[in-house]
């Protein structure tokens, strides 16, 4: 046991010099003094072309820019006349989102002239102003997305413009391609140093003259791609959320290289056509995705947008081992479950402590969720979202199968990733009665209570009926240890369109649904108790739900049934 403490503290304080490293690294490149404006990226002749924008646009959105009216991240601001560059910034994810130029597209979508001089006045006050010095600019991955940004609206904001500024844009963007090509390898690991990889191969296929960055560009995408696509399809960071993001990059960049009539790399098309089908894996009966490891809110407009691009259109997978998932369905009735170790520290600065936890639908009422990530706030709601009692699992003495990071000196230094946690992690699916089973277990509560956790699913070949069972077994020998550290909660979330209602017998919940297919939950021998929940994943923010939760000692009861009916085939 000390050799693994001794282990696991050089590993963390390896992560944290590595981590430290780097933030030096980055903040030496807003420096002055650093030579990263080298001229490894020449200042191109012209533009060649520009990637489509698959995120919808919203032409609302550019009248109230041109209003003065600023609102990112959940935060509005009211410029007075000022440009919204000069305006203290009122969160940081408010700073990011300005800084990331994302909103173009609003302005875009209204395709009126005063949209278009608007969007021109708004980046030669960014270029003026100098504001590649802000502290949210200069984060790599906002940095990347500023690039993509202005690259796929060029035609929007070069559109009329004179000659000084056409030339004016041309250098600021060269000049931002240069520093993300010398801050992409000090990025984050995961989404934003693939962001900066991305960014670079647009540049280099939109921008003319750049055979050097071409090369480089695609070799560190052809790394970032083999490193964070797993061979299922599944993101290393195992955020489901981050299919849907990628792709929106990834499709346009696959067109830019066949308009330049250049065969894209295999590591490119291979990624695409892996991704494609988890998206179909992720999915309940009302298109929304499964709220696991920092899932947030759908967003439908986009996951419909990427989805017309699947030509396949099959059954989903069933079985995701390399990213940790598992998934039924019969008639209907719908079952994702986590069954996998969080990704490395550098990967899992989004992960959850969610380990056999469980989503379930039934058509299009999700009955079963785990409360997710805000679409904002995530910053303040996040110790509490990453919580094993905030997924529909076993909670143990109400702590965490994972440890974090809670310091906040080491929060500042490399950020939340995830110390500890499941290690051991067995898996089996097989065939009973016609019926699917899935049996998993994990180790996370091995080391502070000598408790292995296994959870069992059975789904009825008419997706009528889930049996589910839990049990808790000694880590060695046949006994649990004592001590009275043995307490558990099994927590099953509901969706907040889900009523409950306890029968008089004290084991049993009815749950209304808004369609009246009505299901019933029940426990054997156990109390169900309802209690309040949130939903932090709610397309309008968190949101008030409730929860069935049955308490016991493993020591007393180790192992605990319960059955999820449809109330039709009782009656029936």
């Amino acid at each position: 046991m000390a050799r693994e403490v001794y282990a696991d503290r050089a590993r963390l304080a390896g992560f944290i010099a590595e981590s430290g490293w780097r933030r030096l690294r980055a903040w030496a490149l807003t420096q002055r003094w650093y030579p990263w404006r080298s001229r490894s990226v020449p200042v191109p002749s012209r533009l060649l072309l520009a990637p489509h924008d698959l995120r919808t646009g919203d032409p609302t959105r550019a009248a109230e820019f041109y209003s003065g009216r600023f609102a990112f991240a959940g935060k509005a601001v009211l410029t007075d006349g000022l440009s919204p560059f000069e305006i203290e910034p009122p969160s940081r994810e408010w700073a990011e989102e300005l800084m990331g130029f994302g909103w173009l597209r609003h302005m875009q979508a209204a395709g009126t002239p005063i949209a278009r001089a608007n969007a021109r006045a708004l980046v030669g006050d960014w270029i003026s102003l100098s504001c590649h010095r802000l502290p949210a600019a200069t984060l790599p991955e906002v940095a990347a997305r500023r690039v993509i940004s202005w690259l796929t609206q060029a035609p929007l904001i070069l559109q009329d413009a004179d000659a000084a500024f056409h030339r004016r844009f041309i250098r600021s963007l060269t000049a931002q391609v240069r520093y993300v090509k010398g801050a992409g390898a000090q990025a984050r690991d995961g989404r934003p140093r693939l962001a900066c990889a991305i960014a670079l191969a647009f540049a280099s296929l939109c921008m003319a003259d750049q055979p050097k960055l071409m090369r480089s560009a695609q070799k560190r995408l052809v790394e970032e791609l083999d490193r964070l696509v797993l061979a299922d399809g599944g993101p290393a960071t195992r955020n489901p959320g981050l299919l849907i993001d990628l792709l929106l990059d990834l499709l346009p960049l696959r067109q830019c290289y066949g308009a330049r009539h250049l065969p894209p790399p295999p590591a490119l098309l291979n990624a695409i056509d892996r991704m494609m089908p988890m998206l179909r894996f992720f999915r309940h009966g009302d298109g929304a995705f499964a709220h696991f490891n920092g899932m947030g809110p759908t967003p439908a407009d986009w996951l419909a947008t990427v989805l017309a691009y699947d030509d396949a259109r099959g059954r989903p997978l069933s079985n995701a081992p390399y990213s940790g998932y598992q998934r039924m369905e019969a008639a209907g009735t719908i079952l994702i479950a986590d069954t996998g170790a969080p990704p490395p520290p550098p990967l899992s600065h989004e992960a959850h402590a969610g380990c056999l936890a469980f989503e379930m639908s039934a058509g299009r009422n999700r009955l079963i969720i785990n409360c997710g990530m805000p679409a904002i706030g995530r910053d303040e709601w996040r110790p509490i979202a990453r919580q094993t009692a905030a997924h529909s699992t076993a909670v143990i003495e109400e702590t965490s199968s994972c440890r974090f990071v809670s310091s906040g000196l080491l929060r500042r230094i490399c950020g939340t990733p995830v110390l500890d946690g499941p290690a051991q992690l067995h898996v089996d699916r097989m065939e009973r009665g016609g019926a699917e089973v899935l049996r998993a277990s994990h180790d996370g509560y091995a080391r502070r209570f000598g408790i292995i956790h296994q959870r069992s699913w059975r789904l009825s070949p008419d997706g009528a009926r889930l049996d589910g069972e839990d049990l808790f077994r000694p880590v060695e020998g046949e006994s649990l240890p004592g001590g009275g550290r043995d307490h558990y909660a099994l927590r099953f979330h509901l969706h907040p369109l889900v009523q409950p209602s306890r029968a008089a017998d004290g084991h049993t919940v009815i749950l209304k649904l808004p369609d009246g297919d009505d299901w019933a939950f029940t426990a054997p021998d156990c109390t169900v108790a309802i209690e309040e929940s949130i939903v932090f994943a709610a397309s309008g923010g968190p949101r008030r739900t409730e929860q069935l939760v049955i308490a016991g000692r493993a020591g007393e009861a180790p192992r605990v049934e319960w059955t999820f009916v449809r109330v039709k085939a009782l009656r029936g």
